[in-house]
């Protein structure tokens, strides 16, 4: 390498760490400290806001002693990618790796990690855990207080989240999954084996989307008889649904409209029994609280937001946004107090990154509801048993599965999923290590 391309690259590296990503052109280099040709992979990289790029660049390896390296065969994009791509998300960099869903083959293992061999299918869990610590002790997974040193994330929440895969270094800097490649820190912790009988395009979404749509669920406290109001019709919306059913919910009600209205029909065709709003179609002078309080005698028992803060719905919430006055919208949360009946839950698992204003506190305290941040989902609490509920078919992942990419073409999935294209649900991307798709799955479309 010329003492010139060293300089660039090394240029590019520092401030990141380990996780670093490289946004210099190294499709072709020869690292000649060790005389031998670097790997290289193919990675889906953050360039600033509404910008990204599939780059090449040094192929991760062990660091630590408890790391796994897995070649990833199977990755997505989750509605919580859109905020890192809209730049809500603090701390991110350019270069930084995105993707915090995906599952894969090991191909090496760290000289203290031995739950795993070489070979094996896994998928990655999102939060990255410890294993060890008082919060992973009690099953608080995605609060592990070892994996992620950022210090505004404790001075902003009084607390650090755990580190998360392709999540800005506001969680830990990690790079992530929506590449060829990713190296899994306590890998004996952090992934889960998966059954010969299970494809990956159903087990990759254990990753996030079942988890923490099951953690909404039950983290909420869904009984038998409640009746649910859910806001937002995407994946997690859609699962938070079926989840409701199943732990005995008599009517799930699912809200969403503008250009994501056809989402309701999409879920609808897979939960007939499901209800809907699109709140674009009301009646004038009707809101989604009268709208729900006309067909719910006192309003729903529980309302889960599945839909997130960053999106306004009013010019003054919009403006305030703009203008930094604040980083998320109160608007459905004020909904949803003012929906539910008096004594009713409220779960919050839609990402809010900070502070929001015109937030309702008296209709929270004066009608007793009950208003729960459901947190990241602690994946590892819960995959055994989902795991066990897809291997018996009271899940079908695939439900929510309408197409398959290529990693090559993230720059133009990134933007089908900004514009919530018509029929595009949840994805699969697919990499060179792939396997051709299991039955039941969609097949590969070109971009």
């Amino acid at each position: 390498m010329a003492v010139s391309q060293a300089a660039n690259l090394v240029e590019n590296i520092v401030g990141h760490g380990d996780n670093a990503t490289i946004t210099t052109d190294v499709s072709n280099y020869d690292n000649e400290f060790g005389n031998e040709r670097q790997d290289m992979i193919l990675a889906t990289t953050w360039q600033g806001k509404n910008q990204i790029k599939v780059v090449k660049m040094p192929k991760p390896r062990v660091i630590d002693p408890d790391d796994v390296i897995i070649k990833v065969t199977g990755s997505t994009i989750c509605g919580s990618d859109l905020h890192l791509y809209h730049g809500v998300i603090p701390q991110m960099k350019e270069g930084d790796v995105l993707g915090h869903e995906c599952c894969g083959v090991v191909e090496s293992v760290g000289p203290g990690s031995n739950k795993y061999h070489l070979g094996d299918r896994v998928v990655v869990s999102f939060p990255i855990a410890c294993g060890k610590c008082t919060n992973c002790q009690r099953e608080f997974f995605s609060q592990c207080s070892s994996t992620n040193q950022n210090t505004l994330t404790n001075v902003l929440y009084g607390n650090r989240t755990a580190g998360m895969f392709g999540y800005s270094h506001f969680t830990g800097g990690f790079a992530g999954g929506q590449a060829e490649y990713l190296r899994v820190p306590y890998g004996d912790v952090n992934l889960l084996l998966i059954p010969d009988d299970i494809p990956d395009e159903k087990a990759l979404y254990l990753s996030d989307v079942l988890a923490t749509s099951w953690h909404c669920v039950v983290d909420t406290g869904v009984e038998k008889g409640d009746v649910v109001a859910i806001w937002g019709g995407g994946p997690i919306g859609q699962m938070c649904a079926q989840f409701s059913f199943y732990h005995g919910a008599s009517r799930v009600i699912l809200i969403d409209g503008g250009g994501a209205s056809w989402r309701l029909n999409f879920v609808k065709q897979k939960l007939p029994k499901l209800e809907t709003i699109n709140f674009t179609d009301l009646p004038k002078g009707e809101t989604v609280t009268s709208q729900l309080k006309h067909i719910i005698e006192g309003g729903p028992d529980v309302a889960l937001e599945c839909a997130a803060g960053e999106y306004a719905k009013g010019w003054v919430h919009h403006f305030e946004q703009m203008v930094g006055m604040e980083t998320d919208t109160s608007e459905l949360l004020n909904e949803m107090i003012t929906a539910v009946r008096p004594f009713g839950r409220v779960g919050v698992t839609g990402i809010y990154a900070g502070y929001c204003n015109h937030f309702n506190i008296g209709g929270l305290m004066q009608t007793g509801v009950h208003l729960m941040g459901n947190g990241q989902a602690p994946v590892h609490k819960y995959w055994n048993h989902l795991m066990h509920l897809i291997q018996t078919s009271e899940i079908n992942p695939l439900d929510m599965v309408t197409h398959r990419y290529r990693l090559e073409d993230m720059v133009e999935i990134y933007d089908i999923f900004d514009k919530r294209k018509d029929g595009v649900q949840k994805v699969f991307v697919q990499t060179k290590y792939s396997e051709p798709p299991a039955q039941g799955a969609p097949v590969l479309t070109q971009l």
